[in-house]
């Protein structure tokens, strides 16, 4: 009786550390069970059998080592003189760890891990370190996702063309430079926002937002009545060339803050709600003549901001012409904001990239996680825009 009392029962972290251990036990007899089917496949006999139609003779075994999500396994590779290994019927060449952590480093890659901490998660997790050339090797193959997004025909018509873009710093030719991701997204006739496209561009330029709308109008873009963008030079002349029948909106949020800061600090505030109360008139004329009215108080002391809100008036008025019901969402890039602010977050992680194609790969990664649960939710109600595309929807 005093020996089963004085009995340590076991803690919940031994009671994991057993259960791993089993489970990698199992994995590891399973394993070498299949790896010794698939050479007597090869060969043509089981271990020790005689057979006539015995095509190649054993050749001993050589130990691989094989990470997997319960930890490393060494496994006894068994394998032929003529054909080879039974493990190359099994695993890539070179291959040390198993799919599923392959796609756990690449999904802690794209959440937030670096190169440097993914070392420590695999240690903790499967016992196993992983190096920082490993993971670069390893998150290479995001590399389909942009060639899938790059290729992807665009089905249908996109009434609304949302496009904006963020900066990075990434190597270029020996040193790090500002660089320019450029992000295209779009609403169809269902909705539905998608994501249309990212590049990488050396700046934000007439060139590099050019390249994406050739990109975007050889796979399929059609049907665009409006461009949701800030009022870039660059930008506005890649447009009018592409979709020169397009009108085009520029994003009210950058406006306001472009006028705001042509304020002395201390009337800042009170003039960023003075504007924006312009923009949410309830019909063009009425905006005017807030504006006039803004100009004619507060504006007499700030008249560069004021000049800069007449200036883009009109540009940042052009979604009066359609449905009110759409209004909020096609004044500015607002959009675009939670997958900028994820961007942003994974760049800080990183600070500056190795080459733009890396920069690529991770930032078409991060966007199409966030864009995945676009499709779910119904942005806008298209029944309310008319035009002669809609109507032949209809």
């Amino acid at each position: 009786m005093n020996e089963v009392a004085g009995l340590e029962l076991p803690t919940q972290e031994n009671f994991q550390t057993d259960l791993r251990s089993l489970f990698r036990g199992a994995i590891h007899v399973a394993l070498e069970l299949v790896l010794e089917d698939v050479m007597s496949e090869m060969v043509g006999a089981k271990k020790w059998q005689r057979q006539a139609q015995r095509v190649d003779s054993r050749n001993g075994t050589y130990l691989r080592r094989l990470i997997t999500s319960m930890g490393a396994i060494d496994v006894q590779v068994p394998r032929a003189r003529e054909i080879g290994s039974a493990g190359s019927a099994m695993f890539r060449r070179y291959k040390r760890r198993t799919q599923d952590v392959d796609d756990a480093i690449v999904s802690a890659y794209v959440h937030g891990a670096s190169t440097r901490d993914m070392g420590q998660i695999t240690e903790t997790l499967m016992g196993e370190h992983v190096g920082r050339s490993t993971v670069s090797r390893v998150t290479k193959s995001l590399g389909a996702k942009v060639e899938e997004l790059r290729k992807a025909p665009i089905v249908g018509p996109i009434p609304y063309l949302f496009l904006d873009a963020t900066f990075l710093d990434a190597r270029w030719a020996r040193t790090v430079e500002n660089v320019s991701a450029l992000v295209a997204y779009g609403v169809g006739l269902e909705g539905h926002r998608q994501l249309l496209a990212i590049t990488i561009g050396s700046e934000e330029s007439e060139a590099s937002w050019s390249e994406l709308l050739t990109q975007l109008t050889e796979r399929g873009l059609s049907g665009v009545q409006l461009v949701v963008a800030d009022d870039h030079a660059g930008l506005t002349k890649a447009v009018r060339r592409h979709l020169p029948e397009v009108q085009l909106q520029r994003c009210t949020v950058h406006l306001q803050r472009n006028v705001v800061g042509k304020a002395p600090q201390r009337l800042r505030a009170r003039l960023a709600g003075e504007v924006w109360k312009v923009f949410q008139a309830p019909s063009k004329a009425e905006a005017r003549r807030r504006m006039e009215q803004l100009a004619a108080g507060l504006g007499k002391q700030v008249p560069e901001a004021m000049e800069c809100l007449r200036n883009g008036f009109e540009a940042a008025t052009q979604f009066y012409a359609f449905p009110k019901e759409h209004w909020h969402r096609i004044r500015s890039t607002n959009g675009l904001e939670r997958l900028h602010g994820e961007i942003k977050r994974r760049i800080n992680a990183i600070g500056a990239f190795p080459d733009r194609a890396s920069a690529l790969r991770l930032i078409t990664a991060v966007a199409l996680n966030v864009t995945s649960i676009w499709a779910d939710r119904r942005y806008l109600d298209m029944s309310l825009l008319k035009g002669p595309i809609i109507a032949e929807a209809a």
